[in-house]
């Protein structure tokens, strides 16, 4: 399936989670949102556009308008295959923690 970047995960689940709201802007601001992390705006459109060149999501451009300065704006869907790959890093991820205690805790 190919190796899937932590960033390229962030953005994967974000778009899943935006659904129909998903285009570089939203998904952003739900990445500052999540992790109280600063994302630049390319560190949200590179991963965006090399996830749809993988397959992974699908972009879909909507029309311009006034508002936008009748430029295009390009919403995301997660694909099957975006699906499967967060399947895959959720399987992954809960062998590798299987065991370890909560971190949180253990303070």
């Amino acid at each position: 399936m190919g190796l899937i970047l932590r960033s390229e995960e962030l953005v994967l689940l974000a778009v899943l989670q935006l659904k129909d709201n998903a285009y570089g802007v939203t998904v952003r601001r739900f990445l500052m949102e999540m992790t109280g992390q600063h994302f630049s705006f390319a560190a949200v459109y590179e991963p965006l556009d090399r996830l749809a060149a993988q397959g992974f999501l699908k972009p879909d451009e909507k029309g311009p308008t006034p508002e936008r300065g009748d430029r295009r704006r390009r919403y995301f869907r997660i694909t099957d295959k975006g699906r499967a790959a967060l399947a895959e890093i959720q399987k992954v991820n809960s062998a590798v923690w299987n065991g370890v205690p909560d971190l949180a805790r253990a303070t």
